[in-house]
């Protein structure tokens, strides 16, 4: 593939973060929509109408097309089994988070890639924001010392009774839809965790809270997320000679103030465009184009030591998903 070769992509699902995937890619210089799959063949027509490309009228028969990529915007539960046949058929794939439903999953997603030889990434967008690559920056030249606590959660207040996120059976609840953003957070700062304790409530089979506090190699973390309460969705990185604020939304982070222990604050605002998903998709496409298997960003590595945070959080507030209930070691 050369480095200016158009990238064409696939589509399975066609819910609203796969109209958000398709808002942003018009935003990609050398990207573009051409296939698009739901089990819903008049949601796919509507989602084309909106945002161009064909209609595939099976997985089958997108991943036998001539797309480079594909895009995986399908319930949690779905992930792993969509990338593995993507994977499979030749194509890359940026798979939406979480990657898998557990480590065992995502080393089965890992494994295949490998085979295959193709570049797989799990789609989480902050790292990619100009504020985020800014604040790291910054941080290099004027720095506050290695982090050595991360504080952060999100909680979503306005939950339909019948929304997924209530539904064991796919993979509902706030570790996976919103914690993950947290955990990846504690991560990237401070490397995997090696002690995960957790307090939270369950109901009817998810999690509706949970309260995070982890030992990583780098130094400590709180994440906290959950259903049905409001949370402020800042976030804070602590070390020896000052602290950063990431204000709200800081998974879609526009702006940032660093707090030195001399007095000195220094405010960053990067203003965001296209929506964000965009900056996850060009850093995917210029990896698909140098021919890199995984992102030095977004690693593999990155991955497993997220979904294995969450494994044990699930663990410790007892949740077990029905598809899970009788595979030993499943988390």
């Amino acid at each position: 593939m050369t480095t200016s070769q158009e990238i064409r992509f696939g589509i399975i699902g066609s819910g609203g973060i796969a109209r958000r995937f398709a808002q942003g890619l018009a935003h990609v210089d050398g990207a573009k929509l051409t296939q698009v799959w739901n089990r819903s063949a008049q949601k796919s027509q509507d989602f084309v109408g909106d945002f161009g490309g064909h209609v595939a009228e099976s997985v089958e028969s997108l991943l036998a097309s001539d797309i480079d990529a594909v895009y995986i915007a399908t319930p949690h539960t779905s992930h792993a089994q969509y990338s593995i046949a993507a994977l499979a058929a030749g194509k890359a794939v940026l798979c939406e988070k979480p990657a898998a439903v557990s480590l065992g999953e995502l080393e089965a997603v890992l494994a295949q890639a490998a085979v295959s030889g193709k570049l797989f990434m799990e789609a989480m967008k902050p790292p990619f924001y100009p504020l985020y690559r800014k604040l790291r920056e910054t941080l290099l030249a004027d720095p506050i010392g290695p982090v050595q606590f991360v504080r952060t959660g999100f909680s979503i207040p306005d939950v339909e009774p019948d929304s997924r996120l209530y539904q064991p059976d796919l993979a509902g609840g706030g570790l996976l839809d919103v914690g993950v953003y947290g955990v990846f957070l504690s991560v990237d700062w401070l490397g995997a965790a090696k002690d995960v304790q957790v307090q939270g409530r369950v109901a009817a089979g998810v999690d509706t809270f949970a309260a995070i506090n982890s030992q990583h190699h780098g130094g400590w973390s709180q994440v906290y997320c959950g259903l049905g309460l409001s949370g402020a969705g800042d976030a804070m990185l602590a070390a020896a000679n000052g602290h950063v604020v990431i204000h709200e939304k800081w998974w879609h982070p526009e702006r940032a103030t660093i707090c030195y222990t001399d007095g000195r604050k220094v405010e960053l605002h990067e203003p965001a465009e296209g929506g964000g998903l965009n900056y996850e998709t060009a850093h995917f496409c210029e990896l698909l184009r140098t021919g890199k298997l995984q992102s030095p960003v977004l690693s593999h590595e990155t991955s497993r030591s997220m979904i294995r945070l969450l494994d044990h959080a699930r663990e410790g507030l007892g949740v077990v998903y029905p598809f899970e209930r009788g595979i030993i070691g499943s988390i």
